[in-house]
């Protein structure tokens, strides 16, 4: 077990496999490998961002769930799980989420801008 001192506190040190809920309803998995309380992962910004008007990033709240953790997994064990989560809430898919990997196979919908080539 991984420990640490941060104000004369205990820390354990717990590997992680989160899901972001953003105000619209859309989702993103990541996974913590330090058990940083502030990380929220790197989703796409620019995904994120066009989704949202002026006065809506004004005001904005996520959330943060811890949908799997382990004090003893390998790296690669907390990978696996992370790819896991992506692929069972559907996360990757752009009417679901803002995961762009693993790519989804089976889209709800297609992404804003996708679609026909222009002419």
């Amino acid at each position: 077990m991984a420990e640490g001192w941060q104000d004369g506190i205990t820390i354990v040190c717990v590997k992680i496999v989160y899901r972001i809920t953003y105000p619209n309803g859309k989702i993103y998995i990541g996974k913590d490998l330090t058990g940083t309380l502030t990380y929220f992962g790197t989703p796409n910004s620019r995904l994120v961002e066009r989704d949202f008007n002026y006065e809506e990033r004004r005001d904005f709240t996520i959330r943060k769930e811890v949908l799997w953790e382990s004090e003893e997994a390998s790296n690669s064990e907390v990978a696996r799980m992370e790819v896991e989560m992506i692929h069972r809430h559907r996360s990757n898919d752009p009417a679901i989420g803002y995961n762009r990997w693993p790519k989804c196979r089976h889209s709800s919908a297609p992404e804003p801008g996708a679609g026909s080539p222009a002419a």
